[in-house]
């Protein structure tokens, strides 16, 4: 459609939970990429009307946290030639690309599989700034959605050092520097403290948040507390984003409830959280559990803090993490080959091959586990769809955990099928609550736009981008959301009855915050005495970025440029 032309979806169920909208039975106008309201003239014919009636209109998904960009991403793809081989390619047609599969799929088969499932929004979870330019370029290369990416800084030299320093002004301009010369859009800590003590020692991680990392003398709860503290006075959309300490580790969960509380109050995301919510004894499968319920119940008491499941799915997937000593972990667990690396004084990497399986007693646990923290949270809004692609699983794997969710009796046959003492260890088998159509819009759509401070997305009111999905209704909820009818990016109907029907490319969706540009001079001080690239290449520019919508942090972030 031209500009200034309108499509209309004509009578559908939408389900706008922003909006206070459950099911009702109402048309949706777009024009200029955006949702509008319907024309003053009643006798204006739009360009193009989708009958949507009986079928199901949501907002288009937002994937608030994966691994589809970046060096670390690349390299999981090289390290994984058996999976090219033997999964089923995205084949080029007249205006697609070809792209590979497997737990890491292409950049190409990303965009498109993405868009297939009706999520026209995705946000990398963890992106050195040194290596900011390489997933812009996969950026560039991804069709269908928009996206952006989370910096990591929790090992962050100049940022420990200047917590060390008690220097909270030289923390916010540096930050927000960073983000501005990434172009990432949020803060994302990695095991804080951790992974610097894994660059120092062999085999070395911090105990918990309050062990102390040499050289710096900081604590991961004064990082935490620190960045997070930060990141609120910059008014960034997005608030910091937490990958706990010991993930994985039996017993973890006095390390997350102590993060928690660590933040005094102020604004946190915790990914990935069913990690991060284990009993038991260290290294001891006879005594490991569900530590869900005072981890949910401090959540439910603290609307201050957000979280993203992390979902693990049965089957083989990929490792891949800025936590250098969780890959060298789970190399020795399954006995794989295993990549870590280190990004100069900004960050680490850690990669390996892993397989889920359903007879696992410990796997077992971490299935029932993430759908626990679902079905436990009483606040939809607090909590949001993830497997941590691919950590936990695919994110083609989505529609799966939404049946697990809508029907008790599916999710009671699949409890039957894994190891018999999750009933035991877990409080799964006793949970009754099945997700509603409204429930589901929340977690998967206008919940994860509303954490990412994201205005524009994730809803069907006026002045939203114009993203959205169209879905048949089934009795089995997995078919339904395995391949929406229709799926509109932008205003443009890309997906039509699992057809492509439009080549596009989203936008690059980036902050650039307000800082005292007297830290530029420290920073180049910084830079010459310890980097290998001089400061003035460092920054991304912004012609770099062909497509990039820039949200502005002032104000409570109400102002969007392109």
């Amino acid at each position: 459609m031209s500009s200034n032309e309108y499509l209309k979806i004509a009578g559908g169920y939408v389900y706008d939970p922003a909006n206070n909208v459950d099911g009702q039975v109402r048309d949706i106008w777009i024009c200029d990429g955006r949702i509008v309201d319907p024309p003053a003239d009643p006798l204006l014919r739009p360009a193009r009307t989708i009958n949507a009636s009986g079928l199901i209109v949501m907002p288009g998904g937002v994937d608030m946290h994966c691994h589809i960009a970046g060096p670390k991403v690349n390299t999981a793809r090289k390290m994984r030639p058996e999976e090219k081989r033997n999964a089923e390619p995205v084949r080029r047609t007249a205006i697609s690309h070809s792209g590979t599969m497997g737990s890491v799929p292409s950049t190409f088969a990303t965009g498109y599989k993405y868009c297939g499932l009706g999520y026209t929004t995705a946000f990398d979870a963890a992106v050195p700034p040194l290596a900011a330019r390489h997933a812009h370029e996969e950026f560039e290369d991804t069709p269908c959605i928009d996206k952006g990416f989370y910096v990591l800084m929790g090992n962050n030299h100049f940022v420990m050092q200047s917590i060390k320093d008690n220097d909270p002004e030289r923390l916010r301009a540096f930050v927000g520097w960073l983000l501005g010369a990434a172009k990432g859009y949020a803060t994302k800590l990695v095991n804080p403290g951790g992974v610097e003590v894994w660059k120092q020692q062999q085999a070395g991680n911090v105990a918990g948040i309050d062990s102390t990392v040499d050289h710096f003398d900081v604590t991961p709860r004064q990082i935490i507390r620190e960045m997070a503290r930060t990141v609120d006075t910059l008014q960034l959309p997005h608030p910091v984003h937490i990958h706990c300490n010991n993930l994985g580790m039996p017993g973890n969960w006095q390390t997350t409830l102590g993060t928690m509380q660590a933040l005094e109050g102020h604004r946190a995301h915790l990914t990935h959280i069913q990690f991060h919510s284990y009993g038991g004894g260290e290294a001891d499968e006879n005594t490991f559990n569900s530590k869900v319920q005072p981890l949910a119940d401090y959540l439910n008491e603290h609307p201050n803090i957000t979280v993203d499941v992390g979902q693990v799915l049965f089957g083989e997937t990929t490792s891949m993490t800025g936590d250098g000593p969780l890959g060298y972990f789970l190399s020795n667990v399954y006995g794989t080959k295993w990549f870590s690396a280190d990004t100069e004084l900004e960050s680490g990497c850690g990669i390996a091959p892993i397989q889920y399986r359903n007879k696992s007693l410990v796997h077992s646990l971490q299935w029932a586990i993430g759908l626990e923290w679902y079905l436990q949270v009483k606040n939809p809004w607090q909590v949001a769809m993830s497997t941590d692609h691919p950590n936990g699983g695919s994110f083609l794997a989505y529609p799966q955990i939404i049946h697990l969710l809508m029907d008790r009796t599916y999710r009671e046959e699949v409890l039957r099928s894994v190891h018999p003492l999750v009933r035991q260890r877990s409080a799964l088998g006793d949970l009754q609550r099945e997700y509603t159509l409204n429930e589901i819009a929340i977690i998967t759509r206008a919940g994860p736009a509303r954490m990412l401070g994201l205005k524009n997305k994730g809803h069907l009111g006026p002045g939203a981008d114009a993203d959205v999905t169209i879905y048949t209704p089934h009795e089995n909820r997995q078919t339904m959301f395995e391949l929406p009818r229709y799926v509109i990016k932008s205003g443009r109907v890309l997906m039509e009855e699992g057809d492509l029907r439009e080549d596009f490319y989203g936008k690059t969706l980036h902050v650039r915050p307000a800082y005292d540009a007297a830290i530029e001079n420290t920073i180049a001080e910084w830079f010459e005495q310890y980097y290998s690239i001089r400061f003035r290449n460092y920054p991304v520019t912004d012609h770099y970025l062909q497509q990039a919508e820039e949200i502005r942090c002032e104000a409570g972030n109400e102002n969007r440029s392109a």
